[in-house]
């Protein structure tokens, strides 16, 4: 089996089984858009860094899959372009980069169905994004061919919801998969032939500080009815989720394809 084939495989074993995905109340699958805050000095990270270093002065960024720009606007560019599929986290993104004094354009879709609407852009940025996209081979290859010089992926080493494991085996008695990882995802690109860098580091978590909101936020990914809040929270309080990860910097050159 191809390694692109692999990684669609180890993404499917992530869904939620259908029992008990019919008993959730809201939909599992959020992302709260307080945790896209940008804040006005953003901490350099290595991702940030690698993305830097093939910047030219007056360069274009485009972010896939922005968010509200954390990875763009710590770049300092003079153009960043936004996509993403929520309508929420461009105005954001736009609200940002005008808060920066920075030009802007933002493209609403999946990505890489859009991806011919969207220009190209000196160094093109993809943060926690690919381990939402299972035909990885198709979203890889527009992010490569639309940067001018570099492409730079950040992602946690292992799938970002294997800190949920306990909760899911607690609460359903639930196992959940260890896979795929960013070594699968080095694994993707070799076999499209491009010879992609990588590094491993360990960052925080961005995250919901008020224990409320973080069971309110637990209790939905787990498909749990709003009368079981107390539970989620004294179990998280039982088991902290962890504020630190292990996170992956994937990057290459558009040279460096075999």
């Amino acid at each position: 089996m191809l390694p692109s084939e692999q990684w669609a495989r180890a993404l499917a074993a992530w869904a939620i089984p259908k029992e008990i995905a019919e008993t959730a109340h809201e939909n599992p699958w959020i992302h709260p858009p307080a945790l896209f805050h940008v804040p006005e000095r953003i901490e350099t990270t290595f991702s940030h860094a690698c993305a830097l270093e093939a910047l030219p002065l007056g360069g274009s960024v485009l972010d896939v899959g922005c968010g509200g720009g954390v990875a763009a606007f710590a770049l300092a560019p003079s153009h960043v372009v936004g996509v993403d599929h929520q309508r929420e986290m461009l105005e954001m993104f736009t609200s940002n980069a005008t808060s920066r004094g920075v030009s802007s354009e933002v493209f609403e879709g999946f990505w890489p169905e859009i991806a011919h609407q969207v220009p190209k852009a000196d160094v093109v940025v993809s943060h926690h994004v690919a381990y939402n996209v299972a035909d990885i081979a198709p979203f890889l290859r527009e992010l490569n061919d639309h940067a001018r010089n570099r492409v730079v992926i950040e992602i946690p080493t292992h799938h970002p919801l294997t800190n949920m494991a306990t909760a899911w085996k607690y609460f359903w008695n639930l196992d959940r998969p260890d896979s795929p990882t960013a070594t699968d995802l080095v694994e993707v690109l070799a076999e499209m032939g491009i010879r992609a860098h990588w590094h491993y580091w360990s960052g925080p978590i961005r995250e919901i500080t008020e224990i409320d909101q973080e069971s309110e936020f637990l209790r939905i990914r787990l498909c749990l009815p709003p009368e079981r809040l107390g539970e989620v929270k004294e179990f998280l309080r039982e088991h902290p989720i962890p504020r630190q990860r292990e996170l992956a910097t994937i990057w290459w050159d558009v040279a460096d394809e075999m």
